[in-house]
């Protein structure tokens, strides 16, 4: 099968639902926004330590899931509360290990930077979600999942440069 298929070239894409969308459709923003995240989750595993690179990876597989629950509008949803609470370990792992007492300057190291360009993409994608939540009525798994994954990315920068010394607190 090429990847080349020109089902497209009307500005229409299908969903796991049969139907087709809009390009710029709510389902495909957020499914964009995802493919995004994954893209830079990505380039960013080459540049955290390793126990984080494994952990970026893992999730790279979870948004895969994600875009299926939100291509079939809600009926296929394997992420759920057992992957929240994995990030949720992660996220108190993180806190202890960084003790945050103020806001700080985002990207003081190369590896933080990359890791807080991903958060950001993660907020924008869990606001496109939210839509779909809000106005459609699906989608609600992943944006739990969304909300703590932004959240991990920014304790995983904040690690990386209380261990390199690094870490700005803005007072």
């Amino acid at each position: 099968m090429s990847i080349t298929t020109k089902t497209g070239d009307k500005g229409l894409t299908g969903l796991f639902t049969g139907d087709r969308v809009a390009k710029y459709s709510p389902i495909m923003e957020a499914n964009g926004n995802i493919d995004e995240l994954d893209s830079f989750l990505g380039e960013a595993k080459h540049h955290v330590p390793g126990e984080m690179s494994e952990v970026l990876e893992k999730i790279q597989v979870q948004l895969y899931d994600l875009m299926a629950e939100l291509a079939s509008k809600g009926k296929y949803a394997k992420v759920g509360d057992e992957e929240v609470k994995w990030l949720e370990e992660l996220i108190h792992k993180y806190e202890e290990e960084i003790q945050l007492r103020a806001f700080v300057l985002p990207g003081s190291t190369p590896a933080s930077a990359k890791l807080d360009v991903c958060r950001a993409v993660a907020r924008r994608t869990e606001r496109a979600v939210a839509r779909l939540v809000l106005e459609y009525g699906f989608g609600h798994n992943a944006l739990i999942y969304l909300n703590r994954l932004s959240d991990l990315l920014f304790v995983m920068a904040r690690a990386i440069e209380k261990r390199e010394g690094k870490l700005k607190e803005v007072k």
